[in-house]
């Protein structure tokens, strides 16, 4: 799995459509009225990585197994889903779930689809769904901060140590700031992570455009775009109405026709997923062979045992070296033994960090 994504916005903004294109599914019924999804619906998707494709052509694998990216659609929030409005618990609970945001802001006016909130605003579509996730992490963190405290005045070193990663968060959230902008620092972030707060959960805005617009977006898009820029979020323009009409074509060369003629060189999926990986700051590393070539995504950072029990949590526990060659040296040298007999393949032991298109194969005993 590379990681999950859930699809959040507010109802009839093309959030269904974007999920029923992008998994090329029709899991999800898309109408044109408030709560069609009344179950979350999950999806997945294979990672592109062209990396893949190349060593898999070398090492001539009879298998390949792209990184998976799973999108989670999340049926629409309202005004007062924090109380309850809209079956709003429900839905907010499945956001808990994912690893980021992909929040679909409507960007088109016109058509047959009604707006919820009686005109096209993405700005106000925003702030109302990151309202929404701020008054309930406010609310849930007000009730957990009670008993940490009396916890704390005991003695507790664990709820003391806790106090102070809440604290900072409070004070974000009363001020109307999500709980995210409360911290700073990779160790800070993990931390926060651990209170399952919605508005801790990294966001991609989708400015979901008209089919005319998709090649350079509009000027609602670009009003969107001026907000996440002060907010340090990245913005994808896509038509989900384009999205829908590509997941019908099944071969490589119509697809490209189909967006050439459109202005596009590329998927919108495409864009999500690489705007996704690094959001999150995820890297992709490989297993091949002649049974298969197989990706597999980390976070940035990882060391080799970590990255070993993605595939499996025995070679994490019983690691003993990595067999690595990085992706260049593979395809310079015409693969595995190639690269070998260069002497390009590295021992590394368990303190090295995984590159991204690092081609890995581990040595465990248990």
């Amino acid at each position: 799995m590379g990681f999950s994504c859930g699809i959040v916005g507010l109802p009839n903004v093309g959030k269904s459509t974007l999920f029923n294109a992008l998994t090329a599914t029709a899991a999800a019924e898309a109408a044109n009225y408030p709560f069609c999804t009344i179950e979350h619906n999950v999806g997945r998707v294979a990672v592109p990585y062209v990396r893949l494709e190349v060593c898999a052509g070398l090492a001539k694998s009879a298998k390949i197994i792209p990184t998976q990216l799973e999108f989670v659609d999340i049926a629409g929030l309202v005004r007062g889903a924090s109380r309850g409005e809209g079956l709003g618990n429900k839905f907010l609970g499945h956001i808990r779930e994912v690893d980021a945001i992909a929040h679909v802001v409507r960007c088109f006016a016109g058509g047959d689809v009604v707006h919820v909130e009686g005109a096209v605003d993405p700005v106000r579509d925003v702030e109302i769904v990151e309202t929404e996730l701020m008054l309930a992490d406010l609310e849930s963190l007000e009730r957990r901060s009670v008993s940490v405290q009396k916890r704390a005045r005991g003695g507790d070193r664990e709820a003391k140590a806790l106090i102070e990663i809440i604290e900072p968060v409070l004070v974000a959230l009363r001020a109307g700031e999500p709980a995210r902008n409360a911290v700073a620092g990779a160790a800070e972030m993990k931390n926060l992570a651990a209170l399952q707060l919605l508005s801790a959960k990294p966001v991609l805005y989708i400015a979901n455009v008209d089919e005319g617009s998709a090649a350079i977006g509009n000027e609602e898009s670009r009003r969107l775009a001026d907000y996440a820029a002060r907010h340090s979020a990245q913005v994808v323009v896509i038509s989900a109405a384009i999205e829908a009409e590509l997941a019908q074509f099944t071969e490589p060369d119509e697809r490209a026709e189909f967006l050439a003629a459109l202005g596009l060189d590329e998927a919108g999926l495409d864009r999500v997923i690489r705007a996704g990986y690094s959001l999150l700051d995820l890297i992709t590393f490989l297993t091949v062979g002649p049974k298969e070539a197989h990706a597999w995504t980390v976070e940035r950072g990882t060391k080799a045992p970590q990255a070993a029990g993605r595939i499996h949590s025995d070679f994490e526990k019983g690691f003993i070296r990595a067999e690595t060659i990085a992706y260049q040296d593979f395809v310079t040298h015409g693969g595995e033994q190639g690269a070998k007999d260069a002497g390009r393949m590295r021992l590394e032991g368990a303190d090295y960090v995984v590159r991204d298109g690092d081609i890995m194969h581990f040595r465990f005993n248990l």
